[in-house]
């Protein structure tokens, strides 16, 4: 038997009417045989197309308010019969059944339904059953059968239409596509039933199931001898992997992952911020009154880190930015905009890649991260209402600090967060000025931030990412001259570490909150 099939009769039944006149139109002018139900029908009807309800094959109306309408032998004997198997076309013709060669359909709006904030029953009213059937089984049938799930497929079903049909390559390509359609319409309704039907002391569900599409194929990964591609979510928040690339070259993986760790940074902050970052680990980190005041500051931080850095802003790129960081090479800049003028003095940089991101951070509560033989899931590291709030922190050595003081230190606390354990950050003025970060003890990420905070350690305010299990992280600090620390005390020695504290006459605060980020 041949390889194309020649399109004589189509079933058709989608949801998403999009471009369906203009098929329908088409596939009735080359000849084709449409079978078809409820709106869909009605639609083509209109246009004057002979169609054939889906009913006057079965023989049996729908019921149960269109829960049943193309369950039945009559359907899927057309679409499932291989017509390579004499036995088939004998068992059809017995049954007077005709066999399908194109079937076109999309499934209710399941997931779009969830999100909207729909009840539970409205939403299980989207669960389509008879949908997905018709595309297993067609789809499993490709030998004989083309299933079509996408509009935008249906300039390739006329041009088949017109001609000799699909081959099997095409219908092959097809029913891989289709399948992973159900798989992914599948994997949603699964997930939201688990959650819904999730105890209430049951923080994860018993079963997890992601989709995600091939969005780009990378040059390579962290090393060139490595291969990389980028996978995307079609129902997940939007990321840096939906940026819009408006100028220079193509986004590289440690490009993916530098300027997704600078824009956690920047949302951080509710003033205009920037990150820098470098190695997923910031090297410049500051807010300010414009966006190009934060520019100036984060650069400060570690200007001779900052080369070949990765910038992400919380506000768009002005004019003023954009000239105080043309003339530093740079790999990235994630932003939610670019004025005009800014655009045209960044795109004089060839290779400077400039990102247009979704202008506020994902709203996921939950991350995963793959190890050897599984995932790890947990819920976000966001800041809390108590302790990381300055309200609520316990004054634990020296005195009161001031309101500039302890805006320094609030800003250090929030900017640690983003800097890899054991993390040490120096600050002044609503900026970095040191940053110790990576380390395998306290006191070596402590000696980093004095280090390169350099002349700027004298009068600062310090925070850690977690307790000081010693007092000696903490008297490096004390030695370099900060002027108050922030801290999540906890230790079994805190009183040892608030007496050197103390001792130094410095202001000491504990959080009771720790922010740990490997």
């Amino acid at each position: 038997m041949s390889d194309t099939r020649k399109i004589k009769r189509a079933l058709i039944s989608v949801y998403d009417k999009t471009g369906l006149n203009e098929l329908a139109q088409g596939l009735h002018e080359s000849g084709v045989a449409i079978v078809s139900t409820g709106s869909t029908a009605a639609q083509i009807a209109a246009l004057g197309i002979p169609v054939t309800q889906v009913q006057e094959v079965t023989g049996f109306a729908e019921c149960l308010d269109g829960r049943v309408k193309t369950l039945h032998p009559n359907i899927h004997a057309g679409l499932l019969a291989d017509l390579r198997e004499q036995s088939h076309q004998q068992q059809l013709a017995d049954l007077n059944i005709e066999p399908f060669e194109l079937v076109i359909v999309n499934l209710y709006p399941f997931s779009q339904t969830v999100a909207s904030g729909a009840s539970v029953d409205e939403c299980i009213e989207q669960i389509d059953i008879g949908g997905p059937a018709m595309v297993r089984g067609s789809a499993k049938n490709h030998a004989n059968v083309a299933i079509v799930v996408d509009p935008t497929h249906y300039k390739e079903v006329l041009s088949a239409a017109r001609g000799e049909g699909f081959t099997h390559a095409q219908r092959l390509a097809l029913a891989t596509t289709a399948f992973r359609h159900v798989a992914s319409y599948d994997v949603a309704v699964a997930s939201w039933l688990g959650g819904i039907s999730a105890t209430r002391d049951e923080a994860f569900p018993a079963w997890v199931g992601s989709v995600y599409e091939r969005a780009e194929t990378l040059r390579y990964g962290e090393n060139p001898h490595q291969q990389a591609a980028l996978y995307v979510s079609p129902s997940g928040p939007e990321g840096i992997a939906q940026a819009e690339q408006l100028h220079g070259k193509e986004m590289s993986y440690n490009n993916y992952v530098d300027a997704d760790a600078a824009r956690r940074a920047a949302y951080d902050f509710a003033e205009p911020a920037v990150a820098i970052i470098k190695h997923a680990n910031p090297c410049g980190l500051a807010v300010g009154e414009t966006i190009a005041q934060a520019y100036l500051r984060a650069h400060a931080t570690d200007p001779v880190s900052a080369f070949g850095g990765v910038i992400a802003t919380n506000r768009p790129v002005t004019k003023e930015m954009a000239a105080a960081v043309v003339d530093v090479f740079t790999e990235v800049i994630s932003a939610p905009g670019f004025d005009p003028e800014a655009l045209e003095i960044l795109q004089t940089k060839p290779s400077l890649r400039l990102l247009v991101t979704p202008a506020v951070a994902e709203t996921e509560s939950i991350e995963t991260r793959p190890i050897s033989g599984g995932i790890l899931r947990q819920t976000k590291d966001v800041f809390q209402a108590d302790g990381d709030n300055p309200a609520n922190w316990t004054l634990v050595a020296g005195s009161t600090a001031d309101s500039d003081t302890l805006a320094d230190l609030a800003f250090a606390w929030r900017a640690v967060r983003c800097v890899k354990s054991n993390a040490i950050l120096l600050a002044s003025d609503g900026a970095a000025v040191g940053i110790g970060m990576g380390q395998v003890n306290r006191v070596d990420s402590a000696k980093l931030a004095v280090a390169r905070a350099d002349s700027r350690a004298a009068g600062s305010v310090a925070s850690s990412d977690a307790f000081f299990p010693f007092a000696d992280g903490l008297q490096v600090l004390l030695d370099a001259g900060v002027r108050a620390v922030v801290a999540p005390g906890g230790s079994v020695r805190d009183e040892e570490v608030i007496a050197a504290a103390n001792a130094a006459g410095v202001t000491m605060y504990f959080t009771g909150t720790r922010h740990f980020f490997h």
